[in-house]
């Protein structure tokens, strides 16, 4: 929470949500009509995120009910983030630590009445109660000494922690310690107003500047390419490709050089590369001769509108190029230069 309201300008302006849905890394069919909800409703969705992300957690301490309602409430919260975006397994590791804000009482209809581990957690709650708390055994004492040490260590690892959460100039996501104990995590701090989307195309002819070359299209698992095609539900799955190119989008391809193994891997028809896409438009055929990426800017078409009714889930406007045509004998000396296994050369372009 506290990243949200520290970074982008449009979480403290409240217009964030005017753009996540069509911007996340791998919307999902639902995000198509999520992003189109009223202004109003975009308002009120980015206040509850404020409030259930920098409110809702200090219920905890106000006692056992309140601590429920914040369990509720964040597993509710992950919820809608789940079914409105293909978050990868993220929200459902968040619903985790929730559980703990649940006692045995709370929990106990989920258990056969009478079973013996039900039974046996009544009895012990009752001995608590009433006072007559089982004499320590060596177990016990050794298991307190480890559980109290183990407070101590996340306690003072979690120092950094908390001095980078009170700190004006606050980090997304960083590790603290080489054991990567504890850590700090935030997401979204920042949203894009735009979704841009890099595609790969290919083509059979031997001259990449003949206007008459026809280039082919790669279409990825899930992210967007075709705009025809339906975007994807695969939550809590993750393609992890899919969601790096969202990010090499915004960037470069000098930034994000694996684009550029990712091309020549596509060059040489390379199995393993292509078993990450969902369209390989040089199936059975040669592979291409060249191989470039095209930057589009990419947008939801509107629902009801004449787009929508020929089946476009997408609106595309190429941007340009994003890297130029490369073929397996120019990259030769740039995978040589970051020790790349050079692609294999099919024998009839030797």
């Amino acid at each position: 929470g506290l990243i949200k309201i520290r970074g982008d300008k449009c979480w403290r302006d409240l217009t964030c949500m005017d753009y996540h849905y069509e911007t996340q890394p791998v919307p999902n069919p639902l995000s198509y009509y999520m992003h189109r909800s009223p202004w109003w409703f975009h308002r009120f969705e980015t206040l509850s995120n404020h409030f259930i992300e920098l409110i809702v957690p200090f219920f905890t301490f106000l006692g056992r009910r309140m601590c429920m309602v914040n369990g509720a409430i964040q597993i509710l919260f992950q919820v809608v983030l789940i079914v409105s975006g293909n978050l990868s397994f993220l929200n459902w590791l968040t619903i985790v630590p929730s559980l703990a804000c649940f006692d045995d009482a709370s929990l106990s209809f989920m258990f056969r009445s009478g079973g013996g581990a039900k039974k046996a957690v009544l009895e012990i709650q009752n001995e608590d109660a009433a006072g007559r708390t089982p004499k320590p055994t060596k177990g016990m004492l050794i298991r307190r000494v480890v559980n109290i040490s183990l407070g101590i260590l996340i306690g003072f690892l979690s120092i950094p922690v908390v001095m980078n959460l009170i700190s004006s100039r606050q980090v997304m996501n960083t590790s603290f310690d080489p054991l990567r104990i504890v850590n700090t995590y935030g997401a979204f701090g920042s949203i894009t107003k735009e979704r841009t989307e890099v595609i790969f195309q290919g083509t059979l002819n031997p001259d990449p500047k003949d206007p008459e070359a026809v280039w082919e299209e790669y279409q990825f698992q899930c992210k967007p390419g075709d705009i025809y095609r339906r975007p994807c539900l695969i939550s809590p799955y993750h393609y992890r490709l899919d969601w790096l190119m969202w990010f090499a989008a915004f960037q470069t391809y000098e930034q994000s050089e694996w684009v550029i193994h990712i091309a020549g891997r596509l060059l040489s028809n390379d199995s393993t590369v292509l078993s990450l896409l969902d369209h390989n438009p040089f199936q059975g055929r040669d592979p291409p001769r060249w191989v470039r990426g095209e930057h589009f800017r990419y947008k939801f078409s509107p629902p009801g509108s004449a787009s929508a009714a020929q089946g476009k889930w997408w609106l595309r406007k190429r941007i340009g190029a994003y890297f130029p045509p490369v073929d397996l004998e120019g990259l030769r000396g740039y995978f040589q230069s970051r020790n790349w296994p050079h692609p294999h050369i099919p024998p009839n372009r030797s």
